[in-house]
């Protein structure tokens, strides 16, 4: 099959890397650079986009939010991150299993890849270069944060960015999104998209179940099982 008719979107913190220690200070640097004062406590991130992390952390550290607050800390957060490129190669680790899907997947004829982040898009490129991941991923085909729209309604972003930048249609039965919480089962499903969910987060194979994933995984390090899963979804 030589047309480009499949997307595969990934998920990218705790999916295919885990950069938590960098990921919390550079909160801690943006969240003192926006508001003066010092973060006492993140909010949870799993599954969530930034904006949903960057108003509850601001409400836990009791900060009464104004409109500017947002755009600030976006732009506070992308400048730390960015600051931060070598405590990413240094600190960050990829996923079992991840590099390896990526290259399986970029095999399968047919099969265009990028990402479904709630990351804003200079972190989320930061991350995946920095860790060497970005080569199989058309990062420009990608659903990103902007501080408006939910993580179900940038999955339909991706595959209309996909769809304009390839030529070919990706509809909802064939785009597969692999992801590690239940919020990104939640999301695929408003958005009418099949899911493999992988127990590399937070959530456990029995709440991925629980939650309606398609298929669910121990890890990505089985890759044949990766790429079967993204091939029985979306029928390739």
């Amino acid at each position: 099959m030589s047309t480009l008719n499949r997307l595969v979107l990934w998920n990218i913190d705790h999916t295919l890397v885990d950069v938590g220690r960098v990921t919390r200070d550079a909160y801690a640097e943006a969240f003192k650079r926006t508001t003066g004062r010092g973060l006492v406590r993140l909010a949870p991130t799993a599954g969530r986009t930034e904006s949903e992390i960057i108003f509850e952390t601001l409400a836990f550290n009791d900060i009464v939010t104004t409109d500017d607050h947002l755009p600030a800390f976006m732009a506070a957060l992308a400048d730390a991150f960015a600051a931060r490129r070598a405590d990413l190669e240094k600190h960050g680790r990829v996923l079992a299993g991840a590099r390896e899907a990526l290259a399986a997947l970029a095999r399968v004829p047919g099969v265009v890849q990028s990402v479904l982040t709630g990351s804003v898009r200079p972190n989320a490129t930061l991350k995946l270069t920095a860790l060497g991941l970005a080569d199989h991923l058309d990062l420009d085909s990608g659903g990103y944060e902007t501080g408006v729209y939910s993580k179900a309604a940038l999955l339909e972003i991706a595959r209309a960015r996909a769809a304009e930048r390839h030529g070919a249609p990706f509809p909802e039965s064939a785009t597969v999104y692999i992801a590690d919480s239940p919020r990104d089962v939640q999301a695929a499903h408003i958005a009418g998209s099949p899911i493999v969910a992988v127990a590399t987060g937070s959530a456990t194979e029995a709440e991925l179940r629980a939650a309606g994933a398609d298929t669910v995984l121990a890890t990505l390090q089985d890759t044949t099982a990766v790429v079967e899963a993204a091939a029985s979804l979306t029928r390739l």
